[in-house]
C-alpha cells in the first residue's frame, strides 16, 4: 500500500502508516507537466467537486490512465462516475481489463477494514444453493475467529446456516439478511448427512460488532518420520491492527518462524485458502521468512506503473522505489527448504499469489486445492486529507512481475494436486482435513504425485463468499509508499 498526497508541493517525510494495504493518497493537485486538469466547476452540479477529485486522481496514478474517457459525465454520481472511468474487464472483448479497482463512501471505514477493523460477526462463510436448480441457499461456515461474537455464541467451522432472523435464506434475500445494516442476527442451523441437508431446531443469536481480526489464524509443527513439518494459515496480509502503529501482526509471523527454525522444520505448508491479499510489504516479509538463498540483493517482485507515474516516482526517489527486493529476517528457515506447499482455493488472491509468484524462481511451490482468483495487479488508497471528500477510492496502479519477469496468472494459479473442500468440513488443522492431509500425504510419500481428485468433493453449487466482501478481496495487493508522503 502506498501512503501519499497529492499536493503539487511534494517531500520525503517518515512513513507514519503501518501498513501496505493501501496507499493514501490525499486530493492536491499534481505537477501540471504530469495531468490533464480536470475541470474546476460545474454550474448546479452537487458532484463535481468530487468527481473533479476522482477524475484528477484517476488522470495520475491509474495503471490503464490513457482508457479514460476524454469527456466522462461530471454530473454523474460519484460511483457510476468513478466506474465510467474504468477500464472495465470483459472476458471475450478486454481479458486484460479492470476487475478489481472500487470507490467507497467512507474513506474512514475503508482505511480501517485494510487493516482487519470491521462491523462483523466474526465468521466466514461460502453460500450454496441448497439443491440443483433451488433458489434456497445455504451458509457453510469456513472459520471463524477466535474471541469474536461468533465463537461466542457457539458457532464453529463447518455449521451450516440456512435460516436468518426466521427467514429461509435465497437468492432474493440473502444480500439484505446477511449484509444489510442489522448487526443482530438469529443463524438457524441445518445438519448435512450422505449428501442431504436437514433443517434442525438449533439456532445461534449473535450481534456483529467492530471487531479487530487478527489474520495469523493457527500454527503447528506435525512430525512425520525425519519430517518436520511447519504448517501456519494466515487469513490477511496486514502488518498491524487499525491506528496500532506497529507491525505486531508481523512480529507474530517473524516469531511463528522463529520457533519452525528452533524445531528444525525441514518442510512447510502454508494455508492460503481464504486469504484474499493485502499489503505488499507483509508478503515482502513472510517471502524472505521462506526463500531459499534470498538475500537483499534478489527481487521479490517489481511493478510496472503507468508512464507518467513511472516517470514521475523515478525522479523523485530513484529507479528503484518500483522494485521489491527480499529483506534479511534471521528467522528465514529456507536453508532446510528445498520446496514449499501452498493450500489454495478461489479466495488465494493477489498479495498470497504473489508469495506463490515470487517464490518459484527460487524454490519449488507446490499448490494443493483448488485454482486462485488471479490478481497480478495491485492498488493504493486515495483519500483527501483536507476533510473536505469523504469518498475514499482503491484504483489499480501497478502489475507486478517476478524475477523472471512472469506476470501470466490473470487467470490464477491452477493446482499442482487438485482438492476440493467437502460439505462436511474438518476442524483447520486436523491432519485428516482434505487439503492439509493432502499436502502431508505428499511429504511422507504416501500419495500419488498428480490429482488427488474431488471424490468428495462438496456436490453443491457455489454463488460466492462473504470473503468476497472483505477489504483485501476486493482489489489487488496494495503496496506502503515506505517514506514517502505529499506535503501540503
Amino acid at each position: 500500500m502506498r501512503n501519499v498526497s497529492t499536493n503539487p508541493t511534494r517531500r520525503r517525510t517518515p512513513w507514519v502508516l503501518v501498513a501496505s494495504f493501501a496507499v493514501l493518497l490525499s486530493a492536491c493537485k499534481k505537477e501540471a507537466d504530469l495531468v490533464t486538469p480536470a475541470p474546476t466547476t460545474t454550474a448546479g452540479n452537487p458532484n463535481a467537486e468530487v468527481n473533479n477529485w476522482i477524475l484528477d486522481n484517476m488522470r495520475y496514478y491509474y495503471y490503464w490512465n490513457t482508457k479514460i474517457p476524454a469527456n466522462p459525465d461530471l454530473t454523474l454520481a460519484p460511483e457510476p462516475f468513478f466506474k465510467s472511468l474504468l477500464n472495465t474487464y470483459n472476458a471475450t472483448t478486454n481479458p486484460d481489463g479492470d476487475r478489481f479497482s472500487w470507490i467507497q463512501e467512507s474513506a474512514q471505514e475503508l482505511q480501517a477494514s485494510l487493516s482487519g477493523e470491521t462491523t462483523t460477526t466474526g465468521m466466514e462463510y461460502q453460500l450454496y444453493r441448497r439443491a440443483s436448480g433451488s433458489d434456497d441457499l445455504i451458509a457453510q461456515v469456513l472459520y471463524v475467529l477466535p474471541g469474536s461474537p461468533a465463537q461466542k455464541a457457539g458457532l464453529k467451522r463447518g455449521d451450516i446456516i440456512s435460516k436468518v432472523n426466521g427467514q429461509v435464506l435465497s437468492i432474493s434475500n440473502y444480500l439484505s439478511l446477511l449484509f444489510g445494516t442489522t448487526t443482530n442476527f438469529t443463524f438457524g442451523l441445518a445438519s448435512a448427512s450422505n449428501g442431504s441437508l436437514v433443517d434442525t431446531d438449533v439456532s445461534r443469536s449473535v450481534t456483529a460488532t467492530v471487531f479487530q481480526e487478527n489474520p495469523v489464524f493457527l500454527d503447528s509443527v506435525y512430525t512425520v518420520g525425519s519430517k518436520k513439518i511447519g504448517y501456519l494459515i494466515y487469513n490477511q496480509f496486514v502488518p498491524g491492527a487499525n491506528n496500532s502503529r506497529t507491525n505486531e501482526y508481523d512480529a507474530q509471523i517473524d516469531a511463528i518462524f522463529s520457533d519452525f527454525k528452533a524445531q528444525g522444520v525441514n518442510e512447510l505448508v502454508l494455508d492460503l485458502r481464504y486469504n484474499p491479499g493485502g499489503y505488499t510489504s507483509s508478503s515482502t516479509n513472510l517471502a524472505s521468512l521462506i526463500g531459499k538463498g534470498v538475500t537483499t540483493s534478489k527481487l521479490f517482485f517489481r511493478e510496472e506503473c503507468n508512464p507518467t507515474l513511472t516517470a514521475a516516482w523515478t525522479r523523485q526517489y530513484g529507479s528503484d522505489f518500483l522494485v521489491n527486493n527480499f529483506v534479511t529476517k534471521p528467522q528465514n528457515i529456507g536453508a532446510n527448504l528445498n520446496r514449499v506447499f501452498v493450500l489454495t482455493t478461489d479466495h488465494t488472491a493477489s498479495a498470497s499469489e504473489l508469495i506463490i509468484n515470487g517464490l518459484r524462481p527460487y524454490m519449488t511451490v507446490t499448490t494443493i486445492g483448488t485454482t486462485t482468483t488471479g490478481k497480478n495487479v495491485g492498488s493504493i488508497t486515495l483519500t483527501d486529507d483536507s476533510g473536505k471528500i469523504k469518498w475514499g477510492m482503491q484504483p489499480i496502479v501497478f502489475k507486478s512481475f517476478n524475477s523472471l519477469g512472469q506476470s501470466d496468472y490473470a487467470s490464477g494459479f491452477k493446482p499442482t494436486i487438485e482438492v476440493e473442500e467437502p460439505l462436511n468440513l474438518l476442524p483447520l488443522g486436523d491432519t485428516r482435513e482434505p487439503l492439509l492431509g493432502t499436502a502431508l500425504a505428499q511429504i511422507s510419500g504416501t500419495a500419488p504425485s498428480a490429482r488427488a481428485g474431488s471424490a468428495n468433493a462438496n456436490p453443491l453449487s457455489s454463488i460466492g463468499s462473504s470473503i468476497q466482501r472483505k477489504a483485501g478481496a476486493r482489489y489487488g495487493m496494495v503496496k506502503p509508499l515506505k517514506t514517502l508522503e505529499l506535503a501540503n
